[in-house]
């Protein structure tokens, strides 16, 4: 008897408080405490029940219509309070209800995160640092005096003459060896600056990922092995990859890794200047002298570091032509993610 009083509770009260006119909730009063009703028909046969349970039968029975007969009262004054704010505001309250929008991850984010747990299934460690740097973290810890040809490559953003908004997250790598040893294992992501103007592929700011690798034996096979498997990851595990040689002064020996033409799959077309063949990152076995800076033993330890930009991925993996859509914050084109 408990767990059929339990289990009227329960509808009950549940369908009391989704009534949404009085009608409703007269038939829910007749149907359970009505002549006929469910929890009337129970009191009424309390008397048929063993001597030693009628008296607390009979209890829960008559709070529980308590406690009915008290729902019944707050859910049709909540009506009522409803019915006059309609009369004086105008309200249909007969109209369905008004769905509102769940917002998503912004594509980069989206990118950035799947970009990060594929790296740190592979070992690697999420660390980040300040955007306005130092001159010295920004270039000369990486192999960038002042009078280098390479500060040519990366218009920058002064704030003054020692002080700036880093131009690549590379920086993050030389804090984090000046205070730790070897074996290092990290990625770095975050946002950058540079002078360029804004166009199809150019933005003031955009996201970066760095990616460093530090331990003994450390060769450049390590080095094509994860990104690889990195490419492969975030676009087809069939993904075609070539390493360029090319140079950064931060690396030695360097590339360029490129990938198959995700639109064209290798034929040429205009994304590609029919090449068949799309740059995606950077990378190359860390320079010496970047060691020296921060007093790691060359003769011990090597190591590779890799950089790529997030917008870069997206707008391959999306298939996107105009860098900007990313910022302008047009609802109709980030609701498709």
């Amino acid at each position: 008897m408990r767990d059929r009083l339990d289990k009227i509770r329960a509808q009950v009260l549940e369908a009391i408080d989704s009534t949404s006119d009085e009608k409703a909730l007269e038939d829910i009063r007749v149907r359970v405490l009505g002549r006929k009703g469910e929890l009337t028909l129970i009191l009424k046969t309390i008397g048929r029940l063993p001597l030693e349970e009628r008296p607390e039968i009979g209890r829960l029975a008559n709070r529980l219509k308590e406690e009915i007969e008290e729902s019944i009262r707050a859910r049709k004054e909540v009506l009522r309070r409803l019915y006059r704010r309609s009369q004086i505001e105008g309200l249909d309250l007969t109209l369905p209800g008004r769905c509102r929008p769940l917002g998503s991850l912004h594509p980069i984010t989206q990118v950035m995160d799947e970009v990060c747990y594929i790296f740190e299934r592979m070992g690697f460690t999420v660390v980040h640092g300040p955007e306005i740097e130092l001159d010295f973290y920004n270039f000369e810890a990486l192999n960038i005096p002042p009078d280098h040809p390479a500060r040519d490559m990366q218009d920058t953003f002064y704030i003054d003459d020692k002080v700036l908004l880093r131009t690549h997250t590379s920086p993050i790598q030389a804090r984090v060896m000046e205070t730790q040893r070897p074996p290092l294992r990290i990625i770095a992501p975050g946002k950058v600056y540079r002078c360029d103007s804004s166009d199809t592929s150019h933005t003031p700011m955009f996201h970066q990922l760095e990616g460093l690798m530090v331990d003994r034996d450390v060769s450049f096979a390590g080095l094509k092995g994860v990104l690889t498997s990195f490419v492969q990851q975030v676009f087809d595990p069939d993904t075609h990859v070539r390493f360029r040689p090319s140079f950064f002064p931060f690396t030695e020996p360097s590339a360029e890794v490129d990938i198959q033409c995700v639109m064209c799959k290798g034929k040429g077309c205009r994304i590609c200047s029919h090449t068949g063949w799309l740059e995606v990152l950077g990378a190359g076995m860390v320079h010496p002298e970047v060691f020296r800076h921060v007093g790691y033993d060359t003769e011990r330890f090597t190591g590779f570091a890799f950089g790529l930009g997030i917008e870069r991925i997206a707008m391959l993996k999306f298939g996107i032509d105009d860098i900007r859509l990313f910022y302008d914050n047009d609802l109709r084109f980030l609701q498709q993610f």
